[in-house]
């Protein structure tokens, strides 16, 4: 029993370090990937011209708390997939919470439009941009994110690729959300939705390759 005892608290002891040290990569790891995709944002395509004006409106102020609040929870469940033994359940059905908000948006403005305007909202103006664009900024987040989950070895390495890609997915929507000029929460849903599904897919590829150990 002692040797057990002893065994387990060096155990707990080499492990420490790996926590703080990971949890500082995490860190600067989003720091990093939220710079680098808002430095790409700002010297290629910049952001829409009349934000101000824009923010005005309930649509815009909607889109951009929900990819913030999206990009929030994602990102939370970083820090907990590169530690060993740490639980996923409770930070993974906060996201229930943007899904839900989203719903609720998405059944307010099919009440509000006529149904001949649906079709109109939904396409938006540059659907096939934001499903391109919205990975691309999320190529430097995703690979910091990779980066960092690297070090801490984690236990399922697909699924810490996809975690790492849906965070990377929810900075890259926050961003393209202050250029975007798509505000319905149709468009949001739809376009964003699919170059989340994308991301996230490519992390899970990456994961699986670059995280096993």
């Amino acid at each position: 029993t002692t040797m057990k005892t002893d065994e387990l608290i060096r155990l707990m002891a080499e492990d420490a370090p790996v926590r703080v040290r990971f949890g500082r990569q995490a860190f600067m790891a989003l720091v990093a990937g939220t710079l680098a995709a808002l430095a790409l944002l700002l010297l290629s395509v910049g952001i829409r011209p009349n934000l101000g004006q824009a923010l005005e409106t309930a649509r815009v102020l909607f889109k951009v708390a929900e990819t913030l609040l999206f990009a929030i929870l994602a990102a939370r469940l970083v820090f907990l997939v590169g530690r060993p033994g740490a639980s996923l359940k409770a930070a993974a059905t906060m996201l229930l919470l943007p899904l839900v908000l989203l719903g609720a948006a998405i059944a307010a403005e099919l009440f509000a439009l006529p149904p001949d305007a649906w079709r109109r909202n939904l396409m938006g103006s540059h659907p096939v941009f934001c499903v391109v664009f919205v990975p691309l900024l999320a190529l430097l987040p995703l690979a910091a994110f990779l980066i960092a989950l690297k070090q801490a070895a984690p236990d399922d390495p697909g699924m810490a690729g996809a975690v790492a890609g849906l965070a990377a997915s929810g900075i890259a929507s926050a961003v393209y959300a202050w250029h975007c000029q798509d505000d319905s929460p149709l468009f949001l849903a739809t376009w964003y939705g699919m170059a989340t599904v994308v991301v996230t897919t490519t992390g899970y590829i990456a994961g699986r390759r670059l995280l096993r150990w």
